[in-house]
């Protein structure tokens, strides 16, 4: 193992973690379109901060920039709808869990991105874990939302595909920093309009009286993705969409301690799991 792949191994768990952050305050006490209009628009700010410095993309990745801008767009309504119907513990990990395999089989058939059996024993130890942690989340299994949880699969497929999009457009586009950026500042010109023909006007004063949330959320999920865009430029996409999803771990804490969910103790088994298959992702 060298120093750069610790590096970028290090980089994509902290990325987990402001990931699983950012998700949280969706959940915490705004409703779910408020708060994610709010980081769209807070990421998009900070991102603007930014294009001065850091340039344009290489002209082959924008195809590749604007398509991930229109999925993220499915994206949001898909985990906002999933968050209006569930808990953030029983959402989270299944919107999140679904995708590395996901990610990985069409990385594998389109983009010939092979994975070892023993790579595909810790992703598929990974996914386990993640699915177990949603299967008593903040519900007893008998009162699972089937709205919601058909939601959090969809935003799962979402996951894959901007997921496989982004690590195309990355590479393609020289400089994954700059991809990065004006992606935000693309989702900031999807998001608000759709805001406003789901919401009305009635959802600018909210959002002027809670701007510091978009920023500090829009912060966070600048900083996820980006570091997210980069190491997919340095790894293969299955592998970094696989080392991403341990933010289910830092989800989960994140539920039982902050938004004051139910803890269960299967979720100890379930982190066991998680961090077994990404020990052997990362080992391989």
């Amino acid at each position: 193992m060298s120093t750069a792949d610790n590096f970028v191994f290090l980089a994509v768990l902290l990325s987990a973690v402001f990931h699983a952050g950012w998700n949280t305050l969706i959940k915490a006490g705004l409703t779910p379109m408020l708060t994610t209009t709010l980081i769209s628009v807070g990421a998009g700010v900070v991102a603007l901060a930014f294009v001065p410095f850091i340039g344009v993309p290489h002209a082959d990745a924008w195809p590749w920039l604007v398509a991930s801008v229109l999925i993220h767009l499915f994206y949001f309504a898909g985990l906002i709808e999933s968050y209006r119907a569930g808990d953030l513990g029983q959402v989270y990990p299944i919107a999140r869990g679904a995708a590395p395999l996901m990610t990985a089989t069409v990385a594998a058939v389109w983009m010939g991105e092979k994975q070892s059996l023993v790579g595909w024993v810790g992703i598929v130890l990974l996914i386990l874990g993640v699915f177990m942690l949603s299967s008593r989340g903040g519900r007893a299994v008998a009162h699972l939302d089937r709205k919601a949880i058909g939601f959090a699969l969809f935003t799962a497929l979402t996951v894959c595909a901007y997921s496989v999009v982004d690590g195309i457009g990355g590479r393609l586009s020289k400089n994954p920093h700059a991809y990065s950026v004006w992606l935000f500042v693309g989702m900031v010109v999807v998001m608000v309009p759709y805001a406003l023909f789901r919401e009305g006007r009635a959802i600018l004063p909210a959002m002027q009286r809670h701007w510091r949330r978009g920023l500090l959320g829009g912060a966070l999920q600048l900083i996820s993705y980006t570091i997210a865009i980069w190491a997919m430029t340095k790894a293969p996409i299955a592998i970094v969409a696989a080392l991403r999803e341990t933010s289910v771990l830092f989800g989960s804490l994140f539920a039982v301690f902050v938004l004051k969910e139910p803890f269960r103790a299967v979720r100890i088994v379930a982190a066991v799991l998680i961090v077994i298959g990404l020990l052997i992702v990362r080992l391989q």
